[in-house]
């Protein structure tokens, strides 16, 4: 099974992130860094979520059908863009 990855930046403050929570929204939109649309459900945020929000690089690893097989936070900062619901 082959897989593919992309980066994205993510500048995404508590106040947009609990849209969730009040289950005003189920996917968090945003565009990785080689300029593709990325539709992410938003929960698989919830592990990298402060009190602040949600900010960081972030490295996704999908199949090539689209699954999300893995998510994992990168070192250093990158430019971030603000993701929307």
């Amino acid at each position: 099974m082959s897989q593919e990855q992309l980066i994205v930046d993510v500048a995404l403050p508590a106040e947009r992130y609990l849209a969730w929570y009040r289950g005003q929204a189920g996917r968090v939109l945003m565009v990785s860094r080689d300029g593709r649309r990325v539709s992410l459900p938003a929960h698989h945020l919830r592990a990298f979520l402060t009190h602040e929000g949600v900010y960081g690089s972030f490295l996704m690893r999908f199949t090539a059908d689209g699954k999300l097989v893995s998510l994992e936070r990168l070192g250093g900062e990158g430019p971030c863009s603000a993701p929307s619901f």
